[in-house]
């Protein structure tokens, strides 16, 4: 039992090292890394919470040696030296703890260890209740009445029956224990051939070293293995056994710089928390020192931008009205935002807008405030009669946060917003894709360390939220104004770093901002859906998870719930007792993907769950799902293209998501016979063939890659040709299996392992593969070795034009982490630069079907493929234009080929 309010003392330097090797492995977008810092400050925060504390220290190890290495100069000589990315943590997370009011002690020439057990001993004397916060193990023999270790990390706590029921003895034997047996981490010698069983062995059945020698002629009689000889070794190795005693004494009397008055923990500094908190981008944090405080510095004081007094306006009248669109028409750029009823763009009611032409300045313009007791607003056809004319002039230029939104609501108004010049979550894609987050209230606390008002604050949450037009405008109109006032500071933060580096321009102005307009109309346009054919497709689904259910209770011998994790733990590791391939964080046997298709290779009723899984994922998702997304007025449903998730820079589709749809299976082709055409129309699919192996060829310069590709061979049938050495007409399909798996697995950093997986050969066999590949196709191997070099010098690699794939772990002193990162290297430029390519091609391809009215619509976007429904009668015509501006859209060493397909559903033309 802990006692209320103790003095707690805690051992920074083992939770620095424990937060380092244990995940999240965070970085900030800067690459620079930051999960340390945030184990530790996370474990103060848990005993902040759990405990209350008003006295508390944080003790680090001080640089250089210590009174042990005196000693014993072989002492801790065996740990590696401090890695670069755990030594740059220490300084960050001493000034927060600082910061937030805690005293932090570090002394040279003893341990933190010596600190924590003097100012414990201190403590004592005084009969204060002291609670030791540490993950070190030698700390036990500190316990006491007085004293209790708590290890925040796995919850466990220790008083004296607790360290006895851990270690099978007293914490006054703790010294003794670490003493006989050694400690291989700190290097303390121990006895030889003294383990935890032999040390406990004497301890329990004698007592303590000094019990031991007195007392040296019982010990055989302990009979434990070794029991006759272990007093001669106790006597051969005295000397060693009382220098393992010394080490392993954590010393209580070190002369401190603080006396335990100087505890007490004091008010935390918000501003330098908010300071430092920005710069490791610990968002959560930040957010609520900053709902602490009215002056929190920004994460970087030297592009923060001047914070004046906002000025928010609510327009309710003509004239003021008037005097805003005399600000619009004359303002260089101007920010601009809507507020709905809902998030779906063909759905949504429009309640307001809201404008800004200078950081602190801006209007909300409410024309749908509809609840009881509201003001007389302006007519909705009024105000946008008005706001026509800029918001159409291409003169006007704009800024907003994700305009494809707005976009949307104002195109279902009768308004084509042109004159878009920037966005603020494109720029920040742009800028850093691998950041977790680009909506606005992220990107404020970010970037302006400023906290925005939440919608739940003025809406409410769960069922009863209101939706924008029920808020009243006391509420809502600050709310709205703030969103375009941050919107245009955001633009004048972010803008400079994109504008002043030619790669991230050009990705951001001749990619990803005219894609906006595109994506808007092709979402709007939608794609028919055979509603009857899903329903069919749903029943049979039904039926044959039925089916899957009973055969997997039957190979289970019981019925269960398939669904469940714990309940298929049960079933395949207890009762079946199946092979325990991976654990789950908590240590419990995993039933993830990857495991159950490991297994299903041997045994059945894996092969059943993942059979069971898929199918109830494509119901649930699609069969069940679409029906219910056609839009009512449109009889189409309508997708959004993310633009700013995919760290690659690839479109991901949500609501629903297209990309998902299994190409290789008959249910997912099923699925796609579902997306139909309008009556007198078709549908044609344009795909980029080998897109990626294609831009490997560029980008490697392999003459084997560029000859095959140049003279239009098969290049899974050449490649396999190269690396089995035979004539190209006498490649067996095995072997262009093989040849594939080879092409494709190197693309995606695949090592001779995963291949020798994929295909079902001895690693051995898939290590030759590889081997013969990069000594066919050798300029692959240096393009690959050469990336790999220059991401780790730079942090990031880029595609063909310039976009980037920041690389936080390129550097990392884990293993795993940094294969990954490797991995990514590769991958990025090539899967980065086909998602360039695409992008590309959808934006000469808006400027072709200008021209061609309702003959032909852009429909959809999926991986390296455009889909189209065009009029019956004039599928010949463009069929060959189409594959024509896409294979244009980049020029590349090898020819970009496009393959269409035509038909009555999207399987057909795929």
């Amino acid at each position: 039992m802990i006692p209320e309010n103790p003095l707690i003392l805690v051992d920074g330097s083992s939770y620095l090292f424990r937060a380092y090797h244990s995940p999240p492995h965070l970085s900030n977008s800067k690459g620079e890394p930051t999960g340390a810092i945030y184990g530790v400050i996370n474990m103060i925060k848990s005993l902040q919470k759990q405990f209350s504390p008003t006295e508390m220290v944080v003790v680090f190890d001080a640089k250089g040696p210590t009174f042990r290495n005196d000693m014993y100069a072989e002492y801790k000589a065996n740990r590696p030296p401090m890695p670069d990315d755990l030594r740059s943590q220490i300084q960050p997370t001493h000034d927060i703890i600082r910061a937030m009011g805690i005293p932090l002690v570090s002394i040279e020439g003893v341990e933190a260890d010596d600190v924590i057990g003097t100012l414990a001993a201190q403590a004592c004397r005084q009969g204060r209740a002291t609670l030791i916060s540490t993950g070190d193990k030698d700390m036990a023999q500190l316990v006491s009445e007085n004293v209790t270790l708590i290890n925040t990390m796995t919850d466990t706590v220790l008083d004296p029956a607790g360290v006895t029921e851990k270690f099978g003895i007293p914490p006054d034997l703790i010294i003794d224990y670490l003493a006989l047996m050694g400690d291989s981490s700190d290097n303390i010698p121990g006895v030889p051939g003294v383990g935890q069983k032999t040390a406990l062995a004497m301890l329990q059945g004698i007592g303590g070293v000094s019990t031991l020698y007195k007392r040296i002629d019982e010990i055989a009689a302990l009979g434990f293995r070794g029991s006759k000889t272990m007093s001669k070794k106790l006597e051969e190795n005295k000397e060693l056994l009382e220098l393992s005693y010394a080490l392993a004494t954590i010393k209580t009397d070190v002369d401190l710089p603080i006396t335990l008055d100087d505890c007490h923990v004091s008010e935390a500094d918000l501003d330098a928390l908010a300071q430092l908190y920005g710069v490791c981008e610990f968002r959560r944090w930040l957010d609520d020192v900053l709902s602490k405080s009215t002056g929190s510095a920004a994460p970087d004081e030297s592009s923060q931008i001047e914070k004046q007094p906002a000025e928010y306006e609510t327009i309710l009248t003509e004239s003021a009205f008037e005097k805003w669109l005399e600000k619009l028409s004359k303002a260089e750029l101007f920010a601009l935002d809507t507020e709905t009823t809902s998030l779906d763009y063909m759905q949504a009611k429009l309640v307001g807008l809201s404008v800004s032409v200078e950081s602190g300045e801006a209007a909300y313009i409410p024309i749908g405030h509809d609840y009881e007791g509201a003001p007389v607003q302006l007519s909705q056809d009024f105000v946008l009669e008005k706001l026509k004319p800029i918001l159409e002039s291409e003169s006007a230029k704009k800024v907003g946060q994700n305009l494809k939104y707005d976009m949307s609501i104002l195109a279902r108004h009768g308004i084509d917003l042109k004159g878009v010049q920037h966005d603020t979550m494109l720029a920040s894609y742009v800028f850093n894709s691998v950041a977790a987050r680009h909506d606005m209230d992220s990107l404020a606390l970010k970037y302006l360390s400023h906290k925005n008002i939440s919608f739940e604050d003025i809406a409410g949450k769960g069922a009863k939220q209101k939706t924008f037009n029920q808020i009243e405008l006391a509420e809502a109109a600050p709310y709205a104004a703030e969103d375009a006032d941050i919107t245009l500071q955001l633009h004048e933060k972010l803008w400079p770093s994109v504008r002043d580096d030619n790669a991230l321009r050009y990705v951001y102005e001749n990619i990803e901002v005219p894609l906006l307009s595109i994506l808007s109309r092709i979402e709007r346009q939608g794609v028919l859906i055979d509603s009857d054919h899903l329903h069919q497709l749903s029943m049979e689904l039904e039926q044959r998870l039925g089916e899957l259910e009973q055969q997997a209770h039957d190979l289970a011998g019981e019925t269960f719930n398939l669904g469940s994790p714990k309940q298929l733990q049960q079933i395949l590791f207890e009762k079946l007792g199946l092979p325990v391939i991976k654990k789950t964080p908590k240590g419990a046997p995993s039933t993830a993907e990857e495991v159950l298709v490991e297994l299903a290779h041997d045994y059945d009723l894996p092969q059943v769950i993942i059979e069971h899984r898929g199918l109830a994922k494509l119901k649930s998702t699609y069969t069940d799902k679409l029906p219910l997304m056609v839009n009512g007025e449109t009889g189409r449903v309508h997708t959004s293209y993310n633009q700013a998730v995919t760290a690659t820079g690839r479109l991901s589709s949500t609501d629903p998501n297209l990309q998902n749809i299994p190409i290789r299976n008959e249910q997912g082709r099923r699925i796609r016979q579902a997306f139909i055409p309008a009556p007198g129309y078709q549908i044609l699919a344009a795909d980029y063939s080998q897109i990626e192996l294609r831009i490997m060829a560029h980008l490697s310069q392999d003459a084997g890659l560029l000859d095959a590709f140049a003279k239009g061979k098969d290049i899974h049938q050449a490649t396999a040709a190269e690396v089995f050495g035979v004539p190209l007409e006498d490649v067996s399909s095995e072997q262009r299996r093989r040849a594939k798996a080879v092409n494709f697995g190197l693309i995606y950093g695949m090592s001779a392992f995963g291949l020798s997986r994929q295909l079902g050969i001895p690693r051995g066999e898939a290590q030759e593969y590889v081997d013969l590949y990069f000594e066919r196709f050798p300029g692959v191997k240096t393009y690959m070795e050469n990336t790999r070099q220059k991401a780790e010098e730079k942090g990031y690699v880029e595609t063909l034009f310039g976009r980037r794939l920041h690389l936080p772990d390129i550097q990392a002193r884990n293993a795993m982490r940094k294969k990954a990162a490797e991995r990514a290297a590769i991958n990025a430029p090539m899967q980065g630069t086909a998602a360039d390519i695409i992008k590309l091609a959808m934006i000469q391809m808006d400027v072709w079907l200008k021209d061609k009215g309702d003959d032909v619509k852009m429909i959809m976007q999926v991986h390296d493929e455009l889909v189209f429904e065009i009029k019956a009668d004039k599928v010949d015509a463009y069929r060959e234009e189409i594959c024509r501006v896409m294979s244009e859209a980049a020029s590349l060493d090898v020819p970009l080929v496009v393959e269409a397909g035509v038909g009555v559903h999207w399987d057909e033309a795929h």
